[in-house]
């Protein structure tokens, strides 16, 4: 595939199964994440790659979190469940690392395109997936379970793996409505 026609025609994808990723294909996607624009070269990211246990690990973390923030009864339950809507989910962390000339934000954008570079590589090898944040990736139980700092972000939980159908393109955007020209 075209590294233009990934570009153009990215979509999300959440209905996924397996195969997930492995071998070349994952280590071209993890690559890929190496990639990303790195101001000053700090690597300020950190990646967890869960499959198999390591989703039933995942699991456990988002029940326990759905648990100690006092969520619903079947928030709760559903927490169980949330890492298994793929065979893959990676987890994006943004290592912060103190910087004169490279601020935290930077650092942010940095893992967030090291993220974003996972799925267009892993596109371009015939997977896909869905890059997802929500209450988890702000919830201090779940930060304390993968061991973060308080300097560390979760940026994202990337969940890759093989659609189940032909992925729908979303229509294009207007770029009148987001871009200026200063001639």
């Amino acid at each position: 595939m075209n590294a233009l026609d990934i570009l153009l025609t990215r979509s999300s994808d959440n209905k996924l199964t397996t195969p997930a990723p492995s071998g070349v294909a994952l280590d071209n996607i993890l690559a890929a994440a190496h990639r990303a624009p790195d101001h000053a070269h700090l690597t300020p990211y950190q990646f967890i790659v869960c499959q198999g246990d390591g989703l039933a690990k995942l699991a456990d973390i988002y029940h326990q979190a759905a648990i100690h923030s006092g969520f619903e009864p079947a928030a709760i339950e559903k927490a169980k469940t949330l890492p298994f809507r793929a065979p893959m989910v990676i987890i994006g962390i943004c290592k912060y690392k103190p910087h004169d000339k490279v601020p935290r934000v930077e650092q942010i954008a940095t893992t967030a395109c090291a993220l974003q570079n996972m799925q267009m590589a892993a596109q371009a090898q015939g997977y896909n997936g869905i890059w997802r944040t929500g209450s988890y990736s702000q919830n201090q139980f779940v930060n304390t379970a993968l061991g973060l700092n308080k300097s560390d972000e979760v940026i994202g939980f990337m969940y890759l793996g093989t659609p189940m159908d032909k992925t729908i393109i979303k229509k294009a955007k207007k770029q009148t409505d987001t871009v200026l020209f200063w001639n």
